[in-house]
């Protein structure tokens, strides 16, 4: 048997004792919901808008930008807020930091590298768009302890994501690698080289990361595909903070991180 099978067999079995697949909470889609009808005009609009009067509305994305954090914040610690609510100020925030992108350029992607080293728990997910097929609906708060780290002062800039056990220390597996940031798009692409079931550090080949996690789940099946072209598997950062952050991943799915302070 191949290392990497023994791997994926190793962190599917891992992530079933951490919690059981009937535990996942999922939400049946809200097809009716409704698409705001004015994107397309407001992007055609949008691009054909000055500089200048760009700069006037400067502000005009802020107030909204807070309110969507509110929300997120709120639904970061209490995990109580409604997760429709929570899909919607996610959907917002990533149009709204678009536009804030645009104006305020790179020093958005700046700001988001910078707040990314830490320590951050995974609080809701929409899943991949693979696991919203296969489950016909919508994993929202996720249930397992999932952390990923970033230290965007190491060079190369280090990036790690550890599954544990319950609510405690104990990580079932860990992996760890290395990520680049392009600032203008906010796209941070990773790979791990290092996977450690129960602290058991195994070596990894280009590509084996990615089909470890696809096959148990804890990835995305693009990731696989975008690793035999040559690609890194990817998240899109729509935004970080001293207290959460939120990103799309390759996948298409959306997510939402609390920091991990000290104290927790």
């Amino acid at each position: 048997m191949s290392k990497m099978m023994i791997c994926s067999l190793l962190v599917g079995v891992m992530v079933l004792l951490a919690f059981p697949c009937e535990s996942f909470v999922v939400q049946q889609p809200t097809w009716t919901r409704a698409v705001t009808a004015n994107t397309s005009l407001f992007a055609k609009k949008a691009a054909g808008r000055s500089k200048s009067s760009e700069s006037a509305a400067v502000n005009d994305y802020d107030a909204p930008i807070a309110q969507c954090k509110e929300i997120l914040v709120r639904a970061a610690e209490t995990k109580a807020e409604d997760s429709e609510l929570v899909l919607d100020a996610l959907e917002n925030l990533e149009k709204l930091m678009r536009k804030k992108s645009r104006v305020e350029g790179d020093s958005c992607g700046q700001e988001v590298l910078e707040n990314l080293t830490g320590d951050w728990r995974l609080i809701f997910t929409t899943g991949t768009k693979n696991t919203q097929d296969r489950f016909k609906a919508r994993i929202n708060y996720f249930p397992l302890k999932a952390v990923q780290s970033f230290d965007s002062t190491e060079n190369p800039m280090f990036i790690s994501n550890g599954i544990y056990w319950a609510d405690s220390d104990f990580a079932l597996v860990k992996f760890f690698g290395d990520f680049d940031f392009d600032l203008q798009k906010r796209k941070l692409e990773f790979d791990f080289d290092i996977v450690a079931p129960f602290g058991f550090q195994i070596k990894l080949n280009k590509g084996q990361a990615a089909e470890i996690g696809a096959s148990t789940g804890l990835g995305s099946e693009s990731n696989v595909a975008n690793a035999k072209k040559g690609r890194q598997a990817f998240f899109n950062w729509i935004s970080a903070d001293d207290n959460i952050a939120t990103a799309r991943g390759g996948g298409g799915g959306l997510a939402l991180w609390k920091r991990v302070k000290k104290e927790e």
